[in-house]
């Protein structure tokens, strides 16, 4: 007799009822958290069990797998189209406008020191939905008063849903509300009729960001140097302290004398002081070279 796939309204009882829809022992968490680290440099900690749980039992329900083990051995044969969804699942993508504020107004003041070297090169290396690199383009767009810039803004992310979401750049009003009525006017297009309730980021604004997805673990990324800005925020959080560090070592070569790498609010770089050192708050610029 061939097992059904539990139905939805099952699948939801027994989550209600504190039970399991699928097995999912210590042996397949070890596994699980010993791919994503090899595949993304993710760490998972033992506390991250029932998100792994939680996020990759959708995946068995979608492809219709009977177990954990089942799910991991399509991984392990390589399945590129699973790969894609299981880091997708697994990738954190939590952003808004504008967040951690006090990181625009030294961008802006860096930006205008910058005023007369072309190009500007610009790197966001998380850009999860776009809030994070559309705020960049508009602090450009500000500082030099035209959406005619000398400066190029690569966004990149390791989640290729997140990134196909940040390149339309349609937003509804709940995630732009914080942004004042001057810059939504000047930056963002009003939808109607059936995209009432939506706006969108001018074409003009969107021409400045390039999106492409990158792996930071990758041996190769196609970033130009000498770069000037490179933010990474709330990123190395999710890695152990050895790969922060082989991370650390490669943007180093890629920053120009007087670039500046900005980070999450929980985030220090001491254990890369010779790579680099504070300049403000999770603010760092190149140290010194050493003889």
């Amino acid at each position: 007799m061939i097992e059904q796939k539990p139905s939805s309204s099952k699948a939801t009882a027994l989550r209600d009822a504190g039970e399991r829809e699928f097995a999912f022992t210590a042996a397949d968490f070890e596994c699980v958290r010993k791919m994503i680290h090899q595949h993304a440099g993710i760490s998972l900690s033992d506390a991250k069990q029932d998100m792994v749980y939680s996020r990759l039992a959708r995946r068995l329900r979608e492809t219709r797998l009977k177990s954990f083990g089942d799910y991991l051995a399509l991984l392990q044969r390589g399945d590129k189209i699973e790969w894609e969804k299981f880091v997708n699942s697994l990738t954190t993508n939590l952003t808004s406008f504008y967040r951690e504020a006090h990181h625009f107004p030294i961008l802006a003041a860096h930006l205008q020191k910058l005023q007369g070297h072309s190009p500007i090169r610009i790197w966001c290396c998380a850009a999860s939905t776009g809030e994070e690199p559309y705020s960049i383009a508009m602090t450009v767009v500000e500082t030099f008063n035209s959406f005619n810039v000398p400066v190029t803004i690569l966004a990149s992310d390791l989640d290729t849903s997140v990134l196909a979401s940040a390149a339309k750049g349609v937003y509804p009003l709940d995630r732009v509300e914080r942004i004042s009525r001057e810059r939504l006017s000047r930056f963002f297009v009003k939808g109607s009729g059936t995209e009432e309730g939506l706006f969108t980021v001018r074409p003009e604004l969107r021409r400045l960001i390039s999106f492409q997805r990158l792996n930071l673990l990758e041996p190769n990324w196609p970033v130009r140097a000498p770069l000037d800005v490179l933010f990474c925020r709330n990123v190395m959080i999710y890695f152990d302290k050895a790969t922060q560090f082989r991370i650390l070592s490669r943007f180093a070569p890629l920053m120009s004398d007087t670039g500046l790498l900005f980070a999450g609010h929980s985030e220090s770089f001491l254990h890369a002081a010779e790579l680099f050192r504070a300049q403000g708050k999770t603010v760092y610029e190149l140290a010194p070279r050493r003889c």
